[in-house]
């Protein structure tokens, strides 16, 4: 879907039609991106509406520069008021690591698992392995990044990441193999 400088226009002038044009066309996309943070429906679908509401009200923060630019704007504002509901929700607890973590998870056996298998077995990881996980590997934050916005080291961060990461292809080897026995 693209935005263009018309629509944006159109936009900030508080066009209802434009508005539901675009909430229409984003809104599947904009539900994955909640849905990621949040696992419960209805709190996805609740984050969402608040998102665009004040995505549509703070129209004049926004700049236009290419034809994906609001959209990636207006994902950003989904990620954050993901994360503002689970601070409220008091869910967001990250368990931190002693020791350094040096050895990364096969990020091979990601790369060729499907979309949805992926995500059903992210909504199943703990709340901090989740949203570390989609920070880190889906926004493309840096663990530098992932510690101020959750006011956490970037070694809880990196600690967080390795664990999804570890539980993660349990998960999906669990679902794929029958508990690791070839179906």
């Amino acid at each position: 879907m693209q935005v263009n400088k018309e629509h944006i226009k159109l936009l900030k002038q508080g066009d209802a039609k434009t508005q539901k044009w675009v909430f229409e066309s984003l809104y599947a996309k904009m539900f994955r991106v909640c849905q990621r943070y949040l696992v419960r429906t209805d709190e996805a679908e609740d984050c969402m509406m608040k998102a665009f509401m004040k995505a549509f009200q703070q129209l004049d923060a926004f700049t236009y520069e290419h034809e994906q630019s609001f959209v990636h704007w207006l994902k950003r504002i989904m990620v954050n008021e993901s994360l503002m509901a689970l601070r409220k929700q008091q869910n967001l607890s990250l368990a931190t690591l002693s020791e350094e973590i040096d050895k990364e998870s096969d990020d091979d056996f990601f790369a060729h698992i499907a979309a949805k298998d992926l995500l059903d077995a992210l909504l199943k990881l703990p709340v901090g392995y989740r949203t570390v996980f989609n920070l880190f590997v889906i926004e493309g934050y840096t663990h530098q990044e992932i510690a101020a916005e959750l006011n956490i080291s970037e070694s809880t961060s990196k600690s967080q990441l390795f664990k999804a990461k570890q539980r993660l292809q349990v998960l999906l080897t669990q679902s794929q193999y029958g508990y690791g026995k070839a179906k």
